[in-house]
């Protein structure tokens, strides 16, 4: 927490927040779709954004094939996403601070109405409090010896050249720096683990593009060489959930609270903060059983269709979409309700970020380019809160089928 910019700001500003805030005017989210529905709200984000969005939109098609040098490969076209926004979502943290209209891309019926009240009621009671705690990405080589004899004589000289490493991470790339390197044993294998700091990119290439650097100095220049070593292990952890998720860190650390009274819970959530908690513990003791890791609702669903919005790596929702939901009664009868993703792979520069629609949805949220990224995990860990707040008010309530049958099934 000490290494948060502006922590004392952070605090004074959670110790002013409102109890309570009034919506702005509405955002017109009841009218069905329709060519109207659209102009509607095309023209509520111009107002409030100053944004026409020439793609998205579709008044500007997309012809310049030369961009996606880098995106893809055996290209034939494109797979059209429907997009649509929700919010305000209002947002209290380190980096993000104000209302913001998260795009979504999805195909799936009543996600988006979910999350829109979700966020609805996180804004009437004065925002979500969302903080990016720390970030590093790894990569995990992995060496094999003929015994752990030279495994050893291999390790010692290893932890002796980290500076040599960290030389040749700033050598390999402008970004990435190198913060740290752990070992792990297994017999006559050697799995080195090392982290870095990626920018404001997601940072899975560059990472590779550094570890393969390190590497190569390390078996021209060590005094024993390994049979055979490949450039990840499959220990690091990338695109998959791992036992690994709670104990360290992969690309953002985020958490976020918020505190809903229990009138705005029976009013806005048609539903009582008794039974939103019970609802959690009993959702939470079958999510134990199940074996999965962490214990939350639905986060792949916003994030999944965040991502496809503003061109992160989709796949690496397997491993953001891990985290840990808690519901608690409060003193005063309200709902304190808490979110943490300790594995939230995103960037504001690189990948697909820069592409048309993605990046007209990233500066919609004020995240494209350097120095963003920080803001733009805060802003996902808001939106995740909101969705856990409205599924689980839908589920408490008996309410969960009927929104899937009014807004998830063609007509």
């Amino acid at each position: 927490m000490s290494a948060l910019q502006d922590l004392e700001q952070l605090l004074e500003d959670i110790k002013n927040k409102p109890a309570s805030k009034t919506l702005p005017e509405g955002f017109p989210s009841e009218i069905p779709v329709s060519l109207q529905g659209i102009r509607k709200r095309l023209a509520f984000l111009l107002e409030k954004t100053d944004m026409d969005f020439p793609y998205l939109s579709g008044q500007q098609p997309f012809s310049d094939v030369s961009r996606l040098e880098g995106n893809i490969e055996n290209y034939i076209g494109m797979s059209m996403v429907p997009t649509g926004v929700i919010g305000p979502v209002s947002v209290l943290g380190s980096m993000a601070k104000g209302d913001f209209y998260i795009p979504l891309a999805t195909s799936e019926g009543s996600l988006l109405a979910s999350y829109h009240r979700g966020a609805r009621a996180c804004y009437l009671a004065g925002g979500a409090t969302s903080v990016c705690l720390i970030d590093g990405v790894q990569r995990s080589p992995v060496f094999k010896f003929d015994n752990l004899g030279n495994l050893g004589t291999f390790l010692v000289w290893i932890i002796g050249h980290l500076d040599e490493f960290r030389r040749i991470t700033e050598s390999a790339s402008r970004y990435a720096r190198l913060t740290d390197m752990k070992s792990n044993i297994e017999g006559n294998h050697l799995i080195l683990t090392f982290e870095y700091h990626t920018g404001d990119a997601s940072g899975q290439n560059m990472v590779t593009i550094c570890t393969d650097a390190i590497c190569q100095y390390i078996i021209q220049n060590a005094p024993v060489q390994p049979r055979f070593w490949f450039i990840e292990s499959n220990f690091s952890g990338d695109k998959k959930a791992t036992s690994q998720s709670f104990a360290n860190v992969r690309g953002k650390k985020v958490t976020a609270e918020i505190m809903l009274p229990e009138k705005l819970v029976t009013d806005v959530l048609k539903t009582t903060p008794v039974a939103m908690a019970e609802y959690w513990r009993s959702s939470t003791i079958g999510t134990i059983q199940s074996g999965s890791i962490g214990a939350q609702g639905h986060y792949a669903n916003g994030l999944t269709a965040l991502f496809i919005a503003t061109g992160q790596d989709v796949a690496c929702v397997s491993e953001a979409s891990v985290g840990i939901t808690r519901m608690e009664l409060t003193s005063d009868g309200g709902l304190y309700v808490s979110v943490t993703l300790p594995n939230l792979i995103v960037g504001t520069v690189g990948g697909g970020t820069s592409l048309p629609t993605q990046k007209e949805c990233l500066e919609l949220l004020g995240c494209y380019g350097a120095g963003k990224t920080r803001k733009f995990a805060e802003i996902c860990g808001a939106l995740v809160l909101a969705g856990e707040i409205s599924i689980a008010a839908a589920l408490s309530a008996g309410r969960f089928t009927a929104a899937h049958q009014k807004f998830g099934r063609k007509r």
